[in-house]
């Protein structure tokens, strides 16, 4: 487990309250930033993430998608989350991390901006995506809402899909 995924599980366990609740009620997640947004997926969800690191350009693929890179023997998919978001490409950064997501037997990296910080919502503070974005093809599971912010869950699933 990288130093960081582990940084980010220590603090969630500091954040856990002594109160009783049930661990059924409680999602726990990662946060990150893609430009001025912030979203999370499911901690679960997550293999490990990693400092930017050399990959291998593809030819034919969609502009999102970077190329290859080797992860200790495995040659997984690198996908930049601004540019399959819309927005403009931007030079990495000393925040600018790879978070590696696993469903089943899809695996790829996603370049993120920030990693910001692991959450625990409770279910009954998650609510469904906006009307307007419901459709099937939509990569948010859902909207947490906490005291400060609002958090948008994506689908893993959604986000692994290949459609190049």
């Amino acid at each position: 487990m990288s130093n960081k995924l582990q940084e980010i599980i220590s603090k969630q366990q500091e954040q856990q309250s002594p109160s009783m609740e049930l661990i059924d009620d409680v999602v726990q997640l990662v946060g990150f930033e893609v430009g001025e947004e912030e979203y999370s997926v499911p901690i679960l969800s997550i293999q490990e993430i990693i400092k930017p690191i050399e990959w291998t350009r593809v030819p034919q693929t969609p502009p999102y998608v970077l190329g290859v890179f080797n992860l200790r023997g495995s040659v997984i998919p690198i996908i930049d989350l601004r540019l399959k978001f819309g927005l403009n490409p931007r030079k990495h950064t000393e925040e600018t991390r790879f978070i590696v997501m696993k469903d089943k037997d899809e695996v790829a990296g996603f370049v993120i901006d920030r990693l910001t910080s692991a959450i625990r919502l409770n279910k009954k503070d998650i609510g469904p995506a906006p009307e307007t974005i419901r459709d099937e093809g939509s990569f948010i599971e859902g909207v947490g809402k906490q005291s400060d912010r609002i958090l948008t869950i994506l689908k893993v699933n959604k986000l692994l899909e290949r459609d190049f």
